[in-house]
């Protein structure tokens, strides 16, 4: 049977208009992973580029380079100290807190060997290191140690811990008050102690 010229037009119209609808579905499909790929690029982008708090910290003594440095919120006087260059050789760690919670505006300071010696020698070492830790005879609960924590009124050993674990979980108190979230400080232990405590 043979086709007239009409049908066989038909057909080829019907044949491109198949092709033409798959083509569209392909594009749709297409331009819908693509969209698929650009919005979770840009929420990616997003998560990456949140703004994180930036800390000052001045570090000086036995490091390489000696300045400002710039952190972010939360980082350890080890991170300082890695972002300063390192440790000089003469540089002696054995009276510092490597893994404290650094402070906007905070300056440290690396003591050389025959400085902590020399301190030792006429009995100023402790004061000197106190300084970093006690500001107007107040113990700063932000840097200070377990033992210094003790010296608070009615602060032991357990409660000293506690705070330091607070410390490490939560960052540095931003004010005195929030030590009563520490598990074992109420509103008349605070009362007793908050004289004494700075940050």
């Amino acid at each position: 049977m043979k086709f007239k010229k009409i049908e066989i037009i038909g057909i080829i119209l019907l044949i491109f208009g198949i092709i033409y609808i798959i083509k569209i579905k392909i594009d749709e499909s297409n331009n819908m992973d693509l969209m698929l790929e650009t919005n979770t690029n840009e929420i990616i982008a997003s998560s990456n580029n949140e703004e994180k708090t930036i800390i000052k910290v001045h570090i000086d003594g036995q490091i390489k380079n000696r300045g400002v440095v710039e952190l972010e919120e939360g980082s350890r006087l080890v991170d300082a100290i890695e972002k300063s260059g390192g440790l000089t050789e003469e540089a002696d760690t054995s009276n510092i807190n490597l893994a404290d919670i650094l402070q906007d505006g905070e300056k440290v300071y690396i003591y050389s060997k025959q400085e902590v010696e020399e301190l030792k020698s006429i009995g100023k070492l402790n004061e000197e290191i106190d300084n970093t830790t006690k500001k107007d005879n107040k113990i700063n609960i932000n840097t200070a140690t377990q033992a210094e924590l003790e010296e608070i009124t009615g602060i032991g050993p357990s409660l000293a811990q506690k705070i330091i674990e607070y410390r490490e979980s939560n960052g540095k108190f931003k004010d005195i008050e929030e030590l009563k979230n520490v598990s074992g400080i109420g509103d008349k232990k605070f009362e007793s102690m908050k004289s004494q405590i700075t940050i």
